[in-house]
């Protein structure tokens, strides 16, 4: 697709779901020249047809489109500014309730990025205290890399290695890897959602990607069973992601 008569865009939607460094990973994309990145633009919409209580869950509401049609065919055709040939889409694979129509997705370049279900549940456990499946958006991923395909990234991975694997993801997606993507200013962006006051803490304070550091105590035995529930999920986009 184009943008305003210009050069082709590569309009990219990464699917994740919470506390996979998504928001990091978005980061890396807005600091190159070319691109413009619109964060979890689905995120209204899931929760004003869900009536999941997120934190701030009005304020989203109200900052945001919340009809999905409206919000897909923006993504496919919106036409960026002067000089932006890349629309990188941050995206929560669970706000893709069941009412989305998948074909919508199409004029998209999809992209997934994943994490380890013990680690991801760990995290996640220390914002919500019950957890469910509903909330993390594994089985969603599984279904569009299914239906549509595209890279896929772990987050451990990314960790260790960040060069390698963004410029196999870059290459894999189609776009020329920019070293800026390695480092950024700290602090808030006016892309960041309304919600950033509640999740973004870390990301705000940072100035790339942090060293990879295995995860510090036991998952609660309370969440062992979602853990046991996600991983065939996890393990099927694990077998399919990018080793540089």
């Amino acid at each position: 697709m184009a943008g305003d008569g210009g050069p082709a865009v590569a309009r990219i939607a990464m699917w994740s779901g919470p506390r996979t460094i998504s928001t990091a990973l978005m980061r890396a994309w807005e600091n190159r020249a070319d691109t413009v990145v619109v964060d979890e633009p689905l995120y209204g919409f899931y929760l004003a047809r869900s009536g999941v209580p997120h934190p701030g869950r009005d304020e989203i509401i109200a900052s945001m489109p919340c009809g999905w049609r409206a919000v897909l065919d923006g993504l496919c055709t919106v036409p960026l500014p002067p000089g932006k040939t890349v629309y990188y889409q941050k995206h929560m694979a669970h706000h893709l309730l069941p009412e989305v129509d998948r074909g919508a997705l199409r004029g998209l370049r999809h992209a997934f990025l994943i994490r380890d279900p013990r680690q991801l549940l760990a995290s996640y456990a220390r914002v919500r205290a019950e957890p469910v499946a509903a909330d993390l958006g594994l089985e969603q991923q599984v279904e569009i890399f299914r239906l549509l395909g595209g890279p896929v990234v772990d987050a451990g991975d990314i960790l260790r290695r960040p060069g390698p694997l963004l410029e196999a993801l870059c290459g894999a997606l189609g776009v020329p890897f920019d070293p800026a993507m390695l480092s950024w200013p700290a602090g808030q962006r006016p892309t960041d959602g309304v919600w950033g006051k509640y999740w973004y803490d870390g990301v705000w304070r940072s100035t790339g990607f942090g060293p990879y550091r295995e995860p510090a105590g036991d998952l609660p035995p309370a969440l062992e069973p979602l853990a046991r529930q996600c991983r065939p999920f996890y393990d099927e986009m694990y077998a399919h992601r990018l080793v540089p």
